[in-house]
């Protein structure tokens, strides 16, 4: 496992390796133009904190280059306003984001419990055996990224083997073999469920939130392309014949919104010639169970008097005298001097 190649603060953050790519591979890599920012800013402004925005520009750098580079590390923290070290970190603790040169496809083999018990290793030590490859290593022509994914979530179809996160399943060796010399043959044989192939940088792309397809036709066959779902289906067929159904959910039951509140206020009458507000204080008032609590009411009724000392001396309004102007407060008077009540120094600045 390695960091971002060539990336001095992948080892700061990681320790791992982060030996450089071969400098011939970085240099036939498309660079990120000015589209692509103007795509990572299309990105931020879906977020309302603008770091939020940091997995899917990944995806997106990842879509022009094939996995996050330097560069691309270094795009994402000026869009984002952070440092490299805060990117590369996000970028190094999630495996869809790839550190070195991927192939044009993403081969994924499911070597977590159910698959490794159906055949699911078998399928990874074959593929690693044909392609000459390991875990996380491209074939030498560039077709192929070989990679074992702990779980896809697909237990129903075990064992799976995914292509840019498309599903195949129920797989055995000879038919992973297939699945692979057709890939490698530049064909893109169809998924058993999900939309039709396409490569690791358009699935890239679309994880970034843009269409990977070249017209919105395209978009929509994908969505509605065919796929075999028996066997998530086959439980819900079976209850159906024979009549079985779970039992209703009870969710909680909701409190009314005024909770702890005399019922009188929920609805106020109307009848008495005062304002709902006042209605519910005077409900408020009545319900005190304790001398202390029929205080409170009454103090925070609309029609309390306005307590001794809400107001200056000189009788207006503390709201209409500028900040550190009222009398017996530290603030710069007549002449730039500052003002303070006898016998206490200047206000202590916090």
């Amino acid at each position: 496992m390695s960091a971002l190649p060539g990336s001095p603060e992948g080892t700061a953050i990681t320790g791992l390796d982060s030996s450089p790519v071969d400098a011939a591979a970085l240099a036939e890599l498309p660079p990120l133009t000015e589209q692509t920012r103007v795509e990572a800013r299309e990105i931020i402004g879906r977020y309302p904190v603008a770091r939020s925005a940091l997995l899917p520009m990944l995806h997106l750098v990842q879509s022009y280059q094939g996995f996050v580079t330097p560069e691309g590390v270094a795009l994402c923290a000026e869009e984002l306003g952070l440092t490299k070290a805060e990117v590369g970190a996000v970028a190094t603790f999630y495996t869809m984001y790839k550190r070195r040169p991927t192939g044009r496809h993403l081969v994924s083999v499911c070597t977590n419990t159910l698959c490794a018990v159906l055949g699911g290793q078998r399928i990874m030590d074959a593929l690693s055996a044909d392609l000459g490859v390991h875990h996380d290593e491209t074939t030498a022509d560039g077709s192929i990224t070989l990679e074992h994914a702990e779980c896809l979530a697909a237990c129903d179809y075990a064992p799976v083997v995914t292509v840019d996160y498309e599903f195949y399943d129920q797989q055995d060796v000879d038919s992973a073999r297939e699945l692979v010399a057709a890939l490698r043959r530049g064909e893109k044989p169809t998924p058993t469920r999900g939309a039709p192939l396409t490569d690791f940088r358009g699935i890239s792309r679309q994880l970034a939130g843009f269409s990977q397809h070249p017209d919105a036709a395209a978009a929509a066959a994908a969505v509605d392309a065919p796929g075999n779902y028996e066997p998530t289906l086959r439980g819900l067929r079976l209850a159906a014949e024979r009549g079985e159904s779970a039992p209703p959910m009870r969710g909680p039951e909701r409190e009314p919104a005024d909770a702890g509140e005399p019922r009188e206020t929920v609805r106020p009458s109307g009848g008495t010639g005062e304002s709902p507000g006042q209605e519910a204080a005077d409900a408020r008032v009545a319900a005190a169970d304790t001398p202390a609590e029929k205080a409170g009411a009454a103090g925070s009724h609309p029609d309390a008097p306005e307590p001794a000392g809400r107001r200056l001396p000189d009788g207006r309004k503390g709201t209409d005298t500028p900040a550190g102007q009222e009398p017996g407060t530290s603030g710069q008077g007549p002449g730039g001097s500052a003002r303070t009540i006898e016998g206490r120094g200047p206000k202590r600045r916090k």
